[in-house]
């Protein structure tokens, strides 16, 4: 077994490991402005589709140049499911559905994942989560939830809304089913693998995406850029660094973490100031990861 898979088993939070969970963090809480800003010059398949064709550039660079070992056909499987499901699929279901759901409610539903993520790795990987652990799952949970109250927007079940949920168990699902590469594989090789695959995956909304660049504002242009070597190429990279080193259950827990940075974000980029009781949320967020993470 690889030294990965040993630190994996430890599952202890050292510097590195600390260090891609921030940088984790902040990548994809900055994507929820960004989409929003890119969806004013492509549509959401477009833009997933530009997104991730920039991050796949250099990650077939990446791949090319260090020739790691190939999938075994056993595992190959493992690899598409992250294409499929951690890229094309996470990202037009998110897309679309921010069409027609805030952000306050989208990291809600969002944040959903970590539970799910929790519960099928204890059915499928044999881990297991501590009685405190989901104590501060659900005080994190509740935390966010307040976060969405707080935005003022009412939190409802409609098409959109049901779009984003489903975000949320691709990514859970890719955690769950990507865990056991990572015995044999590099994390920056399985997130290469991932973004080639889900960058052809998309391929078909391309030339589209290129034709509504042309016409696309500054800002629009950016933000397609942005996400693509942030929270997509960077982000996806240093994920994978956590979920190798860590249970895949207290991983995911971390990203609990994004709403409450994504609002502290939207106030110093936009303006927006958070209301008390979206404060007292992101406080009530982070204080559930750190009951999850604290040793006794």
């Amino acid at each position: 077994m690889s030294a990965i898979a040993g630190r994996s088993a430890t599952g202890h939070l050292d510097a590195a490991t600390g260090a891609a969970v921030v940088v984790t963090i902040f990548a994809w809480a900055s994507a929820f402005p960004a989409i929003r800003a890119g969806l004013t010059s492509f549509g959401p398949l477009e833009l997933g589709a530009a997104r991730f064709a920039i991050a796949a550039l250099p990650a077939a660079a990446f791949l090319l140049v260090t020739r790691p070992a190939l999938p075994r056909w056993p595992e190959a499987w493992r690899f598409f499911v992250g294409g499929l499901f951690f890229v094309a699929l996470y990202t037009t279901l998110l897309n679309i559905g921010e069409q027609t759901v805030s952000s306050g409610p989208a990291s809600f539903i969002i944040n959903v994942n970590p539970i799910i993520t929790a519960a099928l790795a204890m059915m499928f990987l044999g881990e297991r989560f501590s009685g405190r652990a989901w104590l501060g799952t659900a005080v994190s949970f509740a935390g966010i939830g307040l976060i969405a109250l707080g935005e003022g927007d009412e939190l409802r079940v409609d098409a959109g809304a049901l779009l984003i949920l489903g975000s949320a168990l691709c990514n859970s699902i890719t955690t769950v089913v990507q865990k056991p590469l990572f015995a044999r594989h590099k994390p920056l090789t399985v997130s290469a693998w991932n973004m080639v695959i889900g960058s052809l995956l998309l391929a078909p909304f391309l030339p589209a995406a290129m034709e509504q660049a042309q016409g696309a504002s500054t800002q629009g242009l950016i933000a397609a850029i942005y996400l693509g070597i942030v929270p997509s190429l960077v982000a996806y990279a240093s994920w994978t660094i956590v979920l190798a080193r860590l249970p895949a259950s207290r991983a995911s827990n971390f990203m609990y973490c994004v709403p409450p940075v994504a609002t502290v974000m939207g106030f110093v980029w936009l303006g927006e100031a958070p209301s008390a009781l979206s404060l007292v949320g992101g406080a009530m967020a982070l204080g559930g990861v750190v009951l999850v993470n604290v040793r006794r």
